[in-house]
């Protein structure tokens, strides 16, 4: 099967938890939106659902078959199971799941460091928000989310968040790390120490042969000021 990712063409964003799982994963796929403007009128077309059942509310959305998939989470739920990177049984299929879940709520916290009262208006706009924003982030946020990683690996016995073998959740937590060292290069540096196996995880899955390829390919889009992951300079003190 050939699957189809519609997600925004200048980004990474949330759909980049879904390309690092279909690269790792080896599959047959097209970024339709950045195909050009025929990709973006697809995009477009699905989006507004006058001929699909179920129409996704918004990128990401993964077109398989005759499937329309939306929801980050929910698109790796239904890959993991069919490209082997999730447990087959039940019981850890869906802890996988509550995982990304989980991540999905971190993901949402760092996005809201830089716009913090809403995304229609510019940073500028909300900048004290933002400073009282990212000091709660970094005192409460980043050592709750990334320390109970750092206890799941412990508990599972390592070296990947559910044990021996590579998930969507270990894929997802590696682009968690990379991006806040883009944003927050100095605190980030200074809170590595404190979680040094989530560290180790990330270091694990950059080296991963199909994802070491697609980090140094021109399909993977750079981080920019236009992501979830944005650089301040006054919130990196």
């Amino acid at each position: 099967m050939r699957y189809e990712l519609y997600y925004w063409p200048t980004i990474q964003g949330r759909g980049e938890f879904v390309r690092l799982a279909l690269e790792e994963a080896g599959a047959d796929y097209v970024d339709v939106a950045r195909k050009g403007k025929a990709g973006m009128r697809a995009m477009t077309k699905l989006l507004e659902g006058t001929r699909v059942p179920r129409p996704p509310y918004a990128p990401p959305f993964l077109k398989a078959g005759k499937l329309i998939i939306g929801q980050t989470a929910n698109i790796l739920f239904y890959l993991g199971g069919r490209r082997g990177l999730e447990p087959r049984d039940e019981a850890g299929a869906l802890w996988a799941h509550q995982l990304q879940l989980t991540i999905a709520d971190l993901v949402t916290h760092i996005h809201d460091t830089h716009h913090p009262i809403s995304g229609w208006l510019f940073y500028e706009q909300q900048r004290p928000a933002a400073k009282l924003r990212t000091r709660d982030f970094w005192r409460y946020r980043v050592p709750k989310f990334l320390g109970y990683f750092e206890r799941i690996i412990v508990k599972s016995g390592g070296p990947y968040v559910l044990g021996r073998r590579l998930s969507y959740v270990d894929l997802s937590l590696f682009q968690v790390v990379e991006g806040l060292r883009y944003a927050f290069p100095k605190r980030m540096k200074r809170f590595e120490k404190k979680v040094p196996r989530v560290v180790a995880l990330a270091a694990r899955v950059a080296k991963r042969p199909r994802v070491a390829a697609y980090l140094a390919s021109k399909r993977r889009i750079a981080f920019s000021q236009w992501g979830i992951y944005r650089y301040f300079k006054e919130l990196d003190a």
